[in-house]
């Protein structure tokens, strides 16, 4: 289940990006910088008690004179209109109703989305009274806020993800959802139709031309799977900042989000790029089971060994994600394409894998008889117990008696040492350590 998009919408100086980065920073906050997508300013990835959202920071509507006001107006208002599942239109309870708010809440209304009215820099009584006024944008009941001082947010939070749609109880969790992502123009949407069989989706030689997630279910051998074509991401810098394009990388990475393979396709005649690596990043940093495809196979000259370098390049690369297979193909001529759906099983079936405690710790009490825990300032580790807590991906807890002491390069023997001896070859691997307490657990 992908989670849903909440887009802040509003004039200049509301408060848009303070609140944005109180609820960023405070609730849960953007991941660390390790190898993927680096989170842009533009969107993050928030939790609110037990929902988990991403929101969208649109940018101030600030037309530059009265000819364009309604064309700026109205492109703000489609982007957050056209990409997200709930509206948040901040607007300035010290400065009162504009005639910009209230040509943007007439657009909004139109909408017919989920629209919270939140009421920035209410910092005291005084103005509490004026949030009233703001019932006549027609938009419903304004909450007042202040996202300086952190006034207020619980009760807005309550509003945005009381709009959240729950999860169908019956949703078939049969069906194995397959993303594929990449630059654009690398041949995603020609993979998609010779996988389906069809032209199902648009192919072009312009950049581009997938503007969105496109969902097309299938059933392959007699099970059932749903591939989603999605748009290309380009370099953030590449990417104007209020362009549509910009959004639909947003419903790109929320497409890797739900998928539970990541097909990353790379074009051949240009190599493995540093976007490449980021977009494969991103799908290790989210846990995904993925499967490189190198694609335009056909257009390479190639000799016995062409094959084995590449692979060489490629792992070079991608030397967090040592595990992802590796396939290449052409989606034009058809090369290889019967390779995919087989491999795809293949890490699918790793990725929900599942052990028992008592081999699990078997095989931890091997990894640390042929290589002694580390020690520090005279305290060597000691791994009491381990356990498998979920898949997709595998996931371990080690209960150690003193985590600090758990050197980074000893817990990648130990995840190397489970991958071989579980030959989870394809799929990641997670490894959480914990302190057991005096209880034992």
């Amino acid at each position: 289940m992908s989670k849903p998009l909440v887009a802040l919408v509003g004039r200049p100086n509301v408060g848009k990006s303070t609140f944005f980065n109180r609820i960023i920073g405070k609730r849960i906050a953007i991941v660390e910088d390790t190898p993927g997508v680096t989170r842009d300013r533009i969107y993050g990835d928030a939790q609110w008690l037990t929902h988990s959202f991403t929101l969208i920071d649109t940018g101030g509507i600030e037309p530059s004179n009265e000819d364009i006001i309604s064309v700026q107006m109205r492109r703000q208002a489609e982007l957050a209109i056209e990409t997200c599942d709930v509206i948040v239109f901040l607007v300035d309870g010290r400065e009162g109703i504009t005639s910009v708010d209230a040509d943007v809440a007439a657009m909004l209304r139109k909408s017919k989305k989920p629209i919270v009215l939140a009421v920035n820099k209410v910092d005291y009584k005084e103005l509490e009274n004026s949030v009233y006024d703001f019932y006549s944008l027609g938009i419903g009941e304004p909450i007042s806020i202040s996202a300086e001082q952190g006034l207020g947010l619980g009760d807005l939070l309550d509003a945005i993800t009381a709009n959240f749609k729950e999860q169908a109880e019956d949703e078939d969790e049969d069906v194995i959802s397959i993303a594929v992502a990449g630059k654009p123009n690398v041949g995603k949407s020609s993979l998609v139709n010779a996988l389906l069989g069809q032209e199902r989706t648009i192919v072009s030689d312009i950049p581009g031309t997938t503007r969105d997630a496109v969902d097309s279910p299938f059933e392959y051998n007699g099970e059932k799977y749903n591939l989603i074509d999605t748009a290309g991401i380009r370099r953030k810098r590449s990417i104007e900042d209020e362009s549509i394009e910009r959004y639909s990388v947003i419903r790109s990475l929320g497409a890797i989000r739900r998928a539970d393979v990541v097909l990353i396709v790379i074009d051949a005649e240009q190599g493995m790029s540093e976007q490449d690596v980021r977009i494969a990043g991103y799908a290790h940093e989210e846990g995904k089971v993925s499967v490189l495809v190198v694609n335009k196979w056909d257009l390479i000259e190639k000799d016995t060994y062409t094959m084995d370098k590449f692979k060489k390049t490629l792992t070079s690369s991608l030397a967090f994600m040592s595990y992802v297979p590796m396939l290449f193909i052409s989606a034009k001529t058809g090369q290889r394409i019967n390779k995919i759906m087989e491999t795809v099983n293949m890490a699918f079936a790793q990725y929900c894998f599942r052990i028992s405690t008592g081999t699990v710790n078997d095989i931890i009490s091997e990894a640390v008889m042929a290589a002694e825990p580390p020690s520090d300032k005279g305290r060597r580790l000691k791994i009491f117990y381990a356990t498998q807590v979920s898949v997709k991906p595998p996931t371990f807890v080690l209960f150690v008696n003193d985590p600090e002491i758990m050197h980074f390069s000893y817990k990648r023997y130990l995840e190397n040492y489970l991958r071989k001896t579980l030959e989870l070859n394809a799929t990641p691997v997670r490894m959480i350590i914990r302190k057991r307490n005096k209880e034992g657990v």
